[in-house]
């Protein structure tokens, strides 16, 4: 039997939600692996909807577990339901909605708050010694959650215009933790927390590269597993 992980998602779209590319990555990687997986997103209203043609705000209200739905094919369930009693490990894609949905990060930034249920799934798998994925900006809801844990967000300078969100390793390390410089095709494996993550769109790459770097730390979470 395989294993059994709960993906999180933050909404749907990189600019208010989760990054699709990096959700879809996950979930092929975890088929691929042999996972079962189910899905899950907190229901709660996004913090803003963006026109992801303009780039501008959008004067309309949007829940993040219907819009995830879109994501998960309509099979998905609310954030508050799940048990990490249920399942082995959890991944967080990333994309903007994590740091304004999961998290207040796009808004307070190492200062931020972490969503209610976010929090408690975290801290039940981190408790359970159960692997926790994370990639793109999802890794900072573990180190604020997890102080002196190991990350990656790719690089802490941004080396050769690719990595221009540098600063987030620097708050990062703020925050009381360690990161640890990654290339976009490379994941990080923090051993004693069972935490790994990976840049993904942290980097300016190739989509066929993020794709592979989700891959290793899918591999890895489910190593872990």
């Amino acid at each position: 039997m395989g294993k059994r992980v709960a993906v999180v998602l933050a909404g749907c779209g990189v600019f208010d939600g989760s990054e699709i590319h990096e959700a879809s990555a996950a979930l092929v990687h975890l088929s691929r692996g042999g996972a079962e997986v189910k899905i899950f997103a907190p229901n709660i209203e996004q913090r803003d909807v963006v026109n992801h043609l303009k780039g501008s705000p959008a004067e309309e209200k949007r829940n993040v577990l219907v819009e995830s739905a879109r994501l998960a094919r309509g099979n998905i369930q609310d954030l508050a339901e799940l048990k990490a009693s249920e399942f082995d490990a959890v991944i967080f894609p990333g994309g903007f909605g994590v740091a304004k949905n999961l998290c207040s990060w796009a808004v307070d930034g190492k200062n931020c708050t972490v969503n209610t249920h976010v929090n408690s799934t975290l801290q039940a798998f981190h408790s359970a010694k159960k692997p926790i994925g994370l990639c793109c900006i999802s890794p900072v809801l573990a180190a604020k959650v997890f102080p002196g844990c190991e990350v990656t967000v790719g690089q802490d300078k941004n080396v050769d215009g690719r990595f221009p969100d540098a600063e987030t390793a620097s708050a990062i390390t703020e925050l009381g933790c360690k990161h640890i410089c990654k290339n976009v095709n490379e994941s990080h494996v923090d051993k004693a927390n069972k935490i790994v993550t990976t840049c993904a769109f942290m980097c300016k790459a190739p989509l066929h590269e993020i794709f592979d770097g989700i891959g290793t730390m899918v591999q890895e979470v489910l190593k872990l597993a």
